[in-house]
Protein backbone atom coordinates (compact mmCIF):
# COMPACT_ATOMS: atom_id res chain seq x y z
CA UNK A 1 0.00 0.00 0.00
CA UNK A 2 1.30 3.44 -0.95
CA UNK A 3 2.28 5.62 2.00
CA UNK A 4 0.29 8.77 2.75
CA UNK A 5 1.99 11.97 1.68
CA UNK A 6 1.89 15.04 3.87
CA UNK A 7 2.91 18.59 3.01
CA UNK A 8 5.21 20.21 5.54
CA UNK A 9 5.10 23.86 6.56
CA UNK A 10 8.77 24.25 5.55
CA UNK A 11 9.58 26.45 2.54
CA UNK A 12 10.53 24.78 -0.76
CA UNK A 13 14.18 23.80 -1.23
CA UNK A 14 16.24 25.66 -3.81
CA UNK A 15 18.97 23.25 -4.95
CA UNK A 16 21.78 24.30 -7.28
CA UNK A 17 22.91 21.49 -9.60
CA UNK A 18 26.61 20.69 -9.42
CA UNK A 19 28.82 18.68 -11.78
CA UNK A 20 27.99 15.47 -9.92
CA UNK A 21 24.33 15.67 -11.00
CA UNK A 22 24.78 17.25 -14.42
CA UNK A 23 23.04 15.22 -17.11
CA UNK A 24 20.75 13.40 -14.67
CA UNK A 25 17.03 13.27 -15.43
CA UNK A 26 14.96 15.46 -13.13
CA UNK A 27 12.73 12.54 -12.07
CA UNK A 28 15.72 10.46 -10.95
CA UNK A 29 17.23 13.50 -9.22
CA UNK A 30 14.01 14.01 -7.27
CA UNK A 31 13.85 10.34 -6.29
CA UNK A 32 17.15 10.77 -4.43
CA UNK A 33 15.95 14.00 -2.76
CA UNK A 34 12.43 12.92 -1.85
CA UNK A 35 13.16 9.58 -0.21
CA UNK A 36 10.10 7.36 0.08
CA UNK A 37 7.89 9.49 -2.19
CA UNK A 38 6.34 7.22 -4.87
CA UNK A 39 7.53 7.83 -8.43
CA UNK A 40 3.93 8.41 -9.52
CA UNK A 41 3.66 11.28 -7.01
CA UNK A 42 6.95 12.75 -8.23
CA UNK A 43 5.71 12.72 -11.83
CA UNK A 44 2.49 14.42 -10.75
CA UNK A 45 4.48 17.05 -8.82
CA UNK A 46 6.51 17.80 -11.96
CA UNK A 47 3.46 17.88 -14.25
CA UNK A 48 1.57 20.30 -11.98
CA UNK A 49 4.51 22.71 -11.86
CA UNK A 50 5.29 22.28 -8.16
CA UNK A 51 8.81 21.39 -9.21
CA UNK A 52 10.50 24.10 -11.27
CA UNK A 53 13.93 24.55 -12.83
CA UNK A 54 15.23 28.12 -13.11
CA UNK A 55 11.70 29.31 -12.37
CA UNK A 56 10.04 27.43 -15.21
CA UNK A 57 8.09 24.23 -15.71
CA UNK A 58 9.90 21.18 -17.06
CA UNK A 59 9.10 17.64 -18.21
CA UNK A 60 9.96 14.53 -16.14
CA UNK A 61 12.66 13.62 -18.70
CA UNK A 62 14.41 17.02 -18.49
CA UNK A 63 18.17 16.57 -18.04
CA UNK A 64 19.83 18.82 -15.51
CA UNK A 65 22.62 21.23 -16.39
CA UNK A 66 25.31 22.53 -14.08
CA UNK A 67 24.08 25.67 -12.36
CA UNK A 68 20.35 24.88 -12.74
CA UNK A 69 18.31 25.94 -9.72
CA UNK A 70 15.72 23.30 -8.83
CA UNK A 71 12.71 24.20 -6.70
CA UNK A 72 11.64 21.13 -4.67
CA UNK A 73 8.33 21.30 -2.77
CA UNK A 74 8.32 20.32 0.92
CA UNK A 75 6.87 16.82 0.82
CA UNK A 76 7.42 14.06 3.31
CA UNK A 77 6.08 10.54 3.69
CA UNK A 78 3.97 9.68 6.71
CA UNK A 79 5.25 6.83 8.83
CA UNK A 80 4.42 3.44 7.30
CA UNK A 81 5.61 -0.12 7.77
CA UNK A 82 8.98 -0.79 6.13
CA UNK A 83 8.91 -2.57 2.79
CA UNK A 84 9.44 -6.29 2.94
CA UNK A 85 12.92 -7.46 2.04
CA UNK A 86 13.06 -9.23 -1.34
CA UNK A 87 12.96 -13.01 -1.17
CA UNK A 88 16.11 -15.09 -1.43
CA UNK A 89 14.98 -16.57 -4.76
CA UNK A 90 14.49 -13.16 -6.37
CA UNK A 91 17.89 -11.99 -5.12
CA UNK A 92 19.57 -15.15 -6.38
CA UNK A 93 17.95 -14.83 -9.83
CA UNK A 94 19.02 -11.22 -10.26
CA UNK A 95 22.55 -12.08 -9.15
CA UNK A 96 22.73 -14.90 -11.69
CA UNK A 97 21.39 -12.63 -14.46
CA UNK A 98 24.59 -10.52 -14.68
CA UNK A 99 26.14 -10.91 -18.14
CA UNK A 100 28.99 -8.39 -17.90
CA UNK A 101 30.52 -6.38 -15.08
CA UNK A 102 33.51 -4.15 -14.37
CA UNK A 103 34.23 -1.32 -11.94
CA UNK A 104 31.98 1.19 -13.74
CA UNK A 105 28.94 -0.72 -14.97
CA UNK A 106 27.16 -4.01 -15.30
CA UNK A 107 24.78 -5.48 -17.86
CA UNK A 108 22.22 -8.07 -16.84
CA UNK A 109 19.58 -10.16 -18.61
CA UNK A 110 16.34 -8.76 -17.20
CA UNK A 111 13.60 -11.39 -16.94
CA UNK A 112 10.25 -10.70 -18.55
CA UNK A 113 7.61 -9.65 -16.00
CA UNK A 114 10.08 -7.80 -13.76
CA UNK A 115 9.89 -4.01 -13.80
CA UNK A 116 13.16 -2.08 -13.86
CA UNK A 117 12.14 -0.19 -10.70
CA UNK A 118 9.48 -0.44 -8.01
CA UNK A 119 6.35 1.71 -7.88
CA UNK A 120 2.72 1.45 -8.99
CA UNK A 121 2.10 -1.24 -6.40
CA UNK A 122 5.43 -3.02 -6.92
CA UNK A 123 7.80 -3.18 -3.96
CA UNK A 124 10.84 -4.27 -5.90
CA UNK A 125 12.16 -3.86 -9.42
CA UNK A 126 15.56 -4.69 -10.88
CA UNK A 127 17.33 -1.74 -9.28
CA UNK A 128 15.85 -2.37 -5.82
CA UNK A 129 16.83 -6.04 -6.04
CA UNK A 130 20.39 -5.13 -7.01
CA UNK A 131 20.69 -2.65 -4.16
CA UNK A 132 19.37 -5.23 -1.70
CA UNK A 133 21.77 -7.83 -3.07
CA UNK A 134 24.72 -5.43 -2.81
CA UNK A 135 24.11 -3.19 0.21
CA UNK A 136 27.79 -2.18 0.24
CA UNK A 137 27.61 -0.69 -3.28
CA UNK A 138 27.77 3.12 -2.99
CA UNK A 139 26.09 3.78 -6.35
CA UNK A 140 23.75 1.74 -8.57
CA UNK A 141 21.58 3.52 -11.12
CA UNK A 142 19.72 2.46 -14.26
CA UNK A 143 21.33 3.72 -17.47
CA UNK A 144 18.18 3.09 -19.52
CA UNK A 145 14.90 1.22 -19.18
CA UNK A 146 13.06 -1.76 -20.59
CA UNK A 147 9.31 -2.33 -20.51
CA UNK A 148 8.24 -4.71 -17.77
CA UNK A 149 7.31 -7.48 -20.25
CA UNK A 150 10.49 -7.09 -22.33
CA UNK A 151 13.42 -9.35 -21.46
CA UNK A 152 17.11 -8.91 -22.15
CA UNK A 153 20.09 -6.58 -21.85
CA UNK A 154 19.80 -3.82 -19.26
CA UNK A 155 22.68 -1.51 -18.27
CA UNK A 156 23.29 -0.34 -14.70
CA UNK A 157 25.97 2.23 -13.80
CA UNK A 158 28.11 1.68 -10.71
CA UNK A 159 29.68 5.17 -10.74
CA UNK A 160 28.06 8.55 -11.45
CA UNK A 161 30.70 9.60 -14.04
CA UNK A 162 29.95 6.38 -15.94
CA UNK A 163 26.22 7.15 -15.80
CA UNK A 164 26.77 10.63 -17.26
CA UNK A 165 29.04 9.31 -20.02
CA UNK A 166 26.65 6.52 -20.98
CA UNK A 167 23.70 8.92 -21.01
CA UNK A 168 25.65 11.15 -23.37
CA UNK A 169 26.45 8.15 -25.60
CA UNK A 170 22.74 7.30 -25.69
CA UNK A 171 21.79 10.86 -26.65
CA UNK A 172 24.41 10.88 -29.41
CA UNK A 173 23.29 7.54 -30.84
CA UNK A 174 26.53 5.72 -29.99
CA UNK A 175 24.80 2.87 -28.16
CA UNK A 176 23.62 0.16 -30.57
CA UNK A 177 20.64 -1.86 -29.34
CA UNK A 178 19.45 -5.01 -31.07
CA UNK A 179 16.13 -6.68 -30.26
CA UNK A 180 14.50 -9.90 -31.40
CA UNK A 181 10.74 -9.82 -31.94
CA UNK A 182 8.15 -12.22 -33.31
CA UNK A 183 5.63 -10.30 -35.42
CA UNK A 184 2.39 -11.08 -37.25
CA UNK A 185 2.52 -12.37 -40.80
CA UNK A 186 5.18 -12.97 -43.41
CA UNK A 187 7.57 -9.99 -43.27
CA UNK A 188 9.79 -10.47 -46.32
CA UNK A 189 12.15 -7.50 -46.66
CA UNK A 190 14.26 -5.30 -44.42
CA UNK A 191 12.86 -1.81 -43.96
CA UNK A 192 13.05 1.22 -41.75
CA UNK A 193 9.97 2.62 -40.06
CA UNK A 194 10.25 6.38 -39.58
CA UNK A 195 7.18 7.69 -37.81
CA UNK A 196 6.99 10.39 -35.12
CA UNK A 197 5.45 9.20 -31.87
CA UNK A 198 3.35 11.00 -29.29
CA UNK A 199 3.14 9.75 -25.73
CA UNK A 200 -0.15 10.18 -23.90
CA UNK A 201 -1.08 9.39 -20.33
CA UNK A 202 -4.66 8.25 -19.83
CA UNK A 203 -6.70 9.28 -16.82
CA UNK A 204 -6.01 5.84 -15.38
CA UNK A 205 -2.28 6.66 -15.46
CA UNK A 206 -1.57 4.16 -18.26
CA UNK A 207 0.95 5.30 -20.87
CA UNK A 208 -0.13 4.94 -24.50
CA UNK A 209 2.02 5.89 -27.50
CA UNK A 210 0.54 6.64 -30.91
CA UNK A 211 1.93 7.59 -34.33
CA UNK A 212 1.54 11.35 -34.67
CA UNK A 213 3.15 13.68 -37.20
CA UNK A 214 3.37 16.29 -34.45
CA UNK A 215 5.19 13.91 -32.09
CA UNK A 216 8.89 13.25 -31.57
CA UNK A 217 10.87 11.82 -34.47
CA UNK A 218 11.47 8.07 -34.22
CA UNK A 219 13.19 5.51 -36.46
CA UNK A 220 13.41 1.72 -36.14
CA UNK A 221 15.15 -0.62 -38.58
CA UNK A 222 13.65 -4.08 -39.04
CA UNK A 223 15.12 -7.11 -40.81
CA UNK A 224 13.49 -10.57 -41.13
CA UNK A 225 15.49 -13.51 -39.75
CA UNK A 226 13.08 -16.46 -40.09
CA UNK A 227 9.60 -16.60 -41.60
CA UNK A 228 6.46 -18.69 -41.43
CA UNK A 229 2.95 -17.95 -42.78
CA UNK A 230 1.74 -17.08 -39.28
CA UNK A 231 4.65 -15.05 -37.90
CA UNK A 232 8.14 -13.75 -38.66
CA UNK A 233 11.13 -13.46 -36.36
CA UNK A 234 12.72 -10.05 -36.96
CA UNK A 235 15.75 -8.13 -35.77
CA UNK A 236 14.77 -4.65 -34.62
CA UNK A 237 17.28 -1.83 -34.11
CA UNK A 238 15.86 1.38 -32.64
CA UNK A 239 17.85 4.40 -33.86
CA UNK A 240 15.96 6.65 -31.46
CA UNK A 241 14.76 5.71 -27.97
CA UNK A 242 11.09 6.61 -27.62
CA UNK A 243 8.71 4.90 -25.21
CA UNK A 244 7.24 1.68 -26.71
CA UNK A 245 8.94 2.60 -30.00
CA UNK A 246 9.53 -0.89 -31.42
CA UNK A 247 6.06 -2.09 -30.45
CA UNK A 248 4.27 0.89 -32.00
CA UNK A 249 6.42 0.95 -35.16
CA UNK A 250 5.90 -2.78 -35.73
CA UNK A 251 2.13 -2.34 -35.39
CA UNK A 252 2.23 0.72 -37.69
CA UNK A 253 4.02 -1.40 -40.32
CA UNK A 254 1.18 -3.94 -40.17
CA UNK A 255 3.17 -6.51 -38.21
CA UNK A 256 2.32 -6.14 -34.48
CA UNK A 257 4.47 -8.02 -32.00
CA UNK A 258 3.20 -11.34 -30.73
CA UNK A 259 1.90 -11.29 -27.17
CA UNK A 260 1.45 -7.51 -27.12
CA UNK A 261 -1.78 -6.83 -25.24
CA UNK A 262 -1.63 -3.07 -25.81
CA UNK A 263 -0.66 -2.64 -29.48
CA UNK A 264 -0.96 -6.20 -30.76
CA UNK A 265 -3.38 -8.50 -32.55
CA UNK A 266 -5.79 -10.44 -30.31
CA UNK A 267 -6.26 -13.32 -32.77
CA UNK A 268 -2.50 -13.77 -33.24
CA UNK A 269 -2.02 -13.70 -29.47
CA UNK A 270 -4.67 -16.42 -29.00
CA UNK A 271 -3.11 -18.62 -31.70
CA UNK A 272 0.39 -18.30 -30.25
CA UNK A 273 -0.82 -18.79 -26.70
CA UNK A 274 -1.93 -22.24 -27.83
CA UNK A 275 1.72 -22.78 -28.83
CA UNK A 276 2.99 -21.74 -25.42
CA UNK A 277 3.52 -17.98 -25.72
CA UNK A 278 2.61 -16.42 -22.37
CA UNK A 279 4.15 -12.96 -22.73
CA UNK A 280 5.37 -10.26 -25.10
CA UNK A 281 7.82 -11.71 -27.64
CA UNK A 282 10.31 -8.85 -27.48
CA UNK A 283 13.85 -9.49 -26.28
CA UNK A 284 16.74 -7.02 -25.93
CA UNK A 285 19.26 -9.34 -27.53
CA UNK A 286 22.41 -7.23 -27.71
CA UNK A 287 24.17 -4.03 -26.71
CA UNK A 288 27.24 -2.44 -28.29
CA UNK A 289 28.57 0.74 -26.67
CA UNK A 290 31.76 2.70 -25.97
CA UNK A 291 33.11 1.96 -22.52
CA UNK A 292 32.73 5.05 -20.30
CA UNK A 293 36.32 4.77 -19.02
CA UNK A 294 38.16 4.76 -22.34
CA UNK A 295 38.22 3.90 -26.04
CA UNK A 296 37.21 0.22 -25.77
CA UNK A 297 33.93 -1.00 -27.25
CA UNK A 298 31.81 -3.38 -25.20
CA UNK A 299 29.50 -5.93 -26.81
CA UNK A 300 27.07 -7.97 -24.70
CA UNK A 301 24.53 -10.56 -25.85
CA UNK A 302 21.62 -11.95 -23.83
CA UNK A 303 20.62 -15.37 -25.19
CA UNK A 304 16.99 -15.79 -26.18
CA UNK A 305 15.12 -17.27 -23.17
CA UNK A 306 13.98 -20.89 -23.36
CA UNK A 307 10.26 -20.05 -23.33
CA UNK A 308 10.67 -17.96 -26.50
CA UNK A 309 12.88 -20.60 -28.12
CA UNK A 310 10.12 -23.13 -27.53
CA UNK A 311 7.58 -20.93 -29.34
CA UNK A 312 9.90 -20.61 -32.33
CA UNK A 313 10.40 -24.38 -32.39
CA UNK A 314 6.61 -24.88 -32.37
CA UNK A 315 6.43 -22.63 -35.46
CA UNK A 316 9.26 -24.51 -37.15
CA UNK A 317 11.56 -21.49 -36.93
CA UNK A 318 15.21 -21.63 -35.95
CA UNK A 319 16.31 -19.46 -33.02
CA UNK A 320 19.47 -17.34 -33.48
Amino acid sequence: MEAVLERRADPPQQVVVDTGNEGQRIDNFLMTRLKGVPRSRIYRTVRTGEVRVNGGRIRPDYRLRQGDVVRIPPLRVAQSPPAARPGARALREIGEAVLYEDRSLLVLAKPSGLAVHGGSGLSHGVIELLRALRPEAPFLELVHRLDRDTSGCLMVAKRRPALRTLHQALREGRVEKTYLALVRGDWRAARGVAMPLQRNVLRSGERVVRPDEDGKGALTRFAPLARSPLATLVKAQPVTGRTHQIRVHAAHAGHPIAGDAKYGDAELNRNLRALGLRRLFLHAHGLRFPHPDGDATVEVVAPLPEDLRAVLAALGLEAP
